[in-house]
């Protein structure tokens, strides 16, 4: 007759090897949350959701920036003066005459200090209907994000992850993300403080 302490032990060696066989499921093969994501995302079919329908008739264009590939907002057409070379038909030194009123004299530059930053540090003097890198690299219009990314590297990254900047319809795909100049005005690209739309009107009356 089997007494009570065969008993316990045959139970406590079920209960191992029920142990044993659920460990080796969740250690062996998954080895790290990732490797779970992976194998479970294996034979995912995707969403029906699409974002297209809440683009409306904002014209996109393609880009690929590192391992991420997503649609932003066209650039040129929205230009009220594009092509820049309409006007700027000589470069830009041979343009220049202190006789007369600067052509953009409306735009002040409140970006950076005057010693590190003018006109020229983005625009093109050379080809007014591209931009340039401070190594002279020509940049399109449509891509001044890569004006941005020189010196606001960590932003540049988090947009390209998706967490800086807005979506345009939302995160079901594709992916259609704003670029710094949808948000930002490159001369003077600084958000004002500001009250909430909503905010709570006694603590005001109170710090009065």
């Amino acid at each position: 007759m089997m007494n009570r302490y065969n008993l316990k032990y045959i139970v406590s060696a079920f209960i191992m090897v029920l142990g044993l066989a659920s460990c080796k499921h969740h250690e062996d093969e998954y080895h790290s949350i990732t490797d779970k994501i992976e194998a479970e995302g294996k034979n995912y079919q995707g969403t029906s959701i699409s974002s297209e329908a809440y683009i409306g008739d904002i014209k996109t264009i393609e880009i690929t920036e590192g391992a991420h590939t997503f649609l932003i907002p066209e650039r040129k057409s929205q230009i009220k003066s594009y092509a820049c070379t309409e006007c700027h038909i000589k470069p830009l030194a041979k343009m220049q005459n202190k006789d007369f009123k600067k052509a953009h004299w409306d735009i002040k530059i409140e970006h950076a200090n005057e010693n590190t930053m003018n006109c020229i540090t983005c625009h093109n003097g050379s080809n007014m209907d591209e931009l340039t890198s401070l190594t002279g690299k020509s940049i399109d219009f449509n891509k001044s994000y890569n004006l941005c990314n020189q010196c606001h590297t960590k932003q540049f990254q988090d947009w390209k992850g998706g967490a800086h900047g807005k979506r345009i319809g939302g995160w079901a795909p594709p992916r259609a993300s704003m670029t710094c100049v949808n948000c930002h005005n490159p001369h003077d690209p600084h958000f004002e403080s500001r009250w909430p739309a909503r905010f709570n009107t006694q603590k005001v009356k109170e710090r009065e």
